[in-house]
């Protein structure tokens, strides 16, 4: 078909589905009820055209694998919702995020879909938030939603509401959430339908197919110029499952045939026994690498679905990538995360000037449950964050989420709600590898308790630390301390945990990772060095046998001095390694 839309006109279309899209944000978070979806914003909409294809998002589209099971019965005012991984192919990836969608009708006509998934503070299951380290089964880890319709043609399905809630033992947050969703995707339909009465629905529609044409335009390019025709490797591992097995391979490889960029996860270790698999969506799969492309070599294209057939992906089945029913997978941000480092490792080795380091390398989260002073059951769930790795344009960030969009839980609103006081929140000295750009602190975060309960706990990155590139070192791991009220020193703890009982007083230190440096540290400033040793983040200690940089008495540089050590550190030395992993299992242990 020929493509008649203007560009004046099509760049009005774009932006008004881009406003629309971060609209849906803002009315989201602010029905919300719960700190995970309204403080730290883990929910990731989606409009969509009328074959379920992403037109602007976060996240790849799984409506197809809906659409199939529904056929014709779609019908305007239907809102579906499900939670289970393994029923709609892995368009989402746990039994705490629930999914909405709702099909978009203009004048009766179907022109798309608007969609969003969102965590839940607590779906069930056998622990408080659903997250169980030790699970081995999905079945362990709350209720599973297959795709239903709550909403039939604008008539609330009460029964299925009162299932989901029913089982949850935070409801009424789940609810508001729920709802909040609901009303976010209803935004989108709104100005979808002001788009098309403002353009003409045909050219609305005309307009989201040049718009992904031109994406996948523009993404032939890249894998044309970065993606060599020669296989690339990558290997990084995942530290355990909670079970104590570990740690596990993700093995990548990546080549180009002809325009199509090949992704073969071959020789990534097998399912886990504990619930750290990952079951992917190939599409999900497509838009991870479409997007690191996108925002590594261009991030002027825009992010949608126009570039899938120009990725083949290769998932071998009952891998940590590709589990078998019912493997668990509540746990399966360390394997998800890992999966960008991986790739970051992989397509940096063709293009070093524009890759980045590996980061923290998981999503870190703490729990604590119990009942207050007045019998009322409490739920404190906070995602932390950690270092985000050194790049080519700069040092990375201390403490910072890897989700572009997300943001720490305040102090204020944990300690207004919760019986927890926040002691301190600061970022770790020395856990940023060093680097001409170095690497994202990881934070120390330490909460003191107030009320007896229980507390959830899980971290990756505590054996294998985030590897440094280009020259760069590898950064700080995570740890994590409990130190009981009375007590002259804490206690080490396991980073993957559930119900660990705690008495008011007691003290939790949840250290998370840090994040690989950039580049040679021995290029690095002597007055950016010098700069974060006076705002504590690396110690005069590492600042000389990291950066050759000696700082004495009131901070002074020692100029004299860093000018020989660094010579000599360059002539012992030589070239710097194109990667420091710091710690490979199996290799390192066998060199001690």
């Amino acid at each position: 078909m020929t493509k008649t839309v203007d560009p004046i006109t099509l760049d009005l279309i774009e932006n008004a589905l881009l406003n629309a899209r971060f609209e849906m944000d803002s009315v989201v978070v602010r029905i919300a009820l719960s700190p995970v979806i309204r403080e730290q914003h883990d929910e990731f909409p989606m409009i969509c055209n009328a074959q379920g294809q992403m037109i602007v998002g976060q996240f790849g589209s799984y409506i197809p694998a809906i659409v199939d099971q529904y056929g014709d019965d779609i019908n305007e005012g239907d809102v579906f919702v499900w939670n289970d991984p393994y029923a709609c192919k892995g368009s989402i990836s746990h039994n705490n995020d629930w999914c909405v969608m709702l099909p978009i009708f203009h004048e009766d006509v179907h022109v798309g879909f608007s969609s969003i998934f969102g965590h839940m503070v607590d779906v069930g299951g056998k622990v408080p938030g659903s997250m169980p380290s030790d699970a081995r089964t999905i079945w362990e880890e709350g209720l599973r939603v297959p795709p239903v319709k709550i909403y039939e043609k604008g008539k609330l399905n009460q029964g299925v509401l009162d299932i989901m809630l029913n089982n949850s033992r935070t409801p009424d947050m789940n609810r508001a959430d729920l709802m909040a969703l609901v009303a976010g995707c209803r935004t989108a339909v709104r100005r979808v339908n002001e788009i098309c009465d403002r353009f003409g629905r045909d050219v609305y529609v005309e307009a989201c197919d040049m718009l992904m044409d031109r994406t996948r335009e523009a993404m032939r390019i890249l894998i044309n110029k970065y993606i060599s025709s020669e296989p690339v490797t990558f290997t990084d591992y995942v530290d355990d499952d909670g079970l104590g097995n570990g740690p596990f391979k993700m093995h990548l490889s990546i080549y180009r045939r002809g325009d199509v960029a090949v992704i073969d996860w071959t020789g990534t270790d097998p399912q886990a026994e504990g619930p750290i698999n990952f079951h992917i969506h190939e599409g999900l799969c497509k838009l991870f690498f479409g997007v690191y492309m996108i925002m590594a070599f261009d991030p002027k294209i825009m992010f949608n679905e126009g570039f899938y057939d120009l990725f083949e992906i290769i998932l071998p089945e009952g891998s940590l990538l590709n589990p078998k029913f019912p493997a668990a997978l509540s746990n399966r941000l360390n394997t998800h995360t890992r999966f960008f480092d991986c790739q970051a490792g992989a397509l940096g080795q063709k293009a070093p000037h524009l890759s980045m380091a590996a980061g923290y390398g998981t999503s870190p989260h703490f729990i604590f449950t119990g009942h207050d002073k007045n019998g009322k059951y409490f739920q404190l769930m906070e995602l932390l964050f950690g270092g985000v790795p050194g790049r080519p344009l700069g040092d990375g960030f201390d403490g910072h989420a890897w989700w572009p969009l997300f943001s720490a839980t305040p102090v204020e609103y944990i300690e207004n709600y919760y019986p927890v006081l926040v002691e301190s929140y600061r970022p770790v000295k020395d856990a940023g590898g060093a680097g001409l750009h170095r690497g994202g602190a990881g934070i120390e975060k330490i909460y003191r308790l107030l009320e007896p309960g229980t507390i959830s706990i899980h971290d990756d990155r505590e054996t294998v630390p985030p590897w440094g590139i280009n020259g760069g070192l590898h950064g700080g791991t995570s740890s994590k301390w409990l130190h009981r009220a009375g007590a002259d020193k804490p206690e080490r703890i396991k980073s993957k945990l559930d119900n660990l009982a705690v008495e008011p007083g007691d003290r939790v230190i949840f250290i998370t990772a840090g994040s690989g440096g950039w580049g040679d540290p021995l290029d690095r400033p002597i007055a950016a060095v010098r700069k974060d040793v006076c705002i504590d983040l690396v110690s005069h200690e590492r600042a000389k046998s990291d950066y050759g940089v000696v700082i004495g008495r009131d901070n002074v540089v020692d100029e004299a001095a860093t000018e020989a050590l660094r010579a000599e550190m360059r002539k012992t030395r030589g070239e710097p390694e194109p990667f420091d992993f710091g710690f490979i299992p199996g290799v390192h242990e066998a060199a001690e």
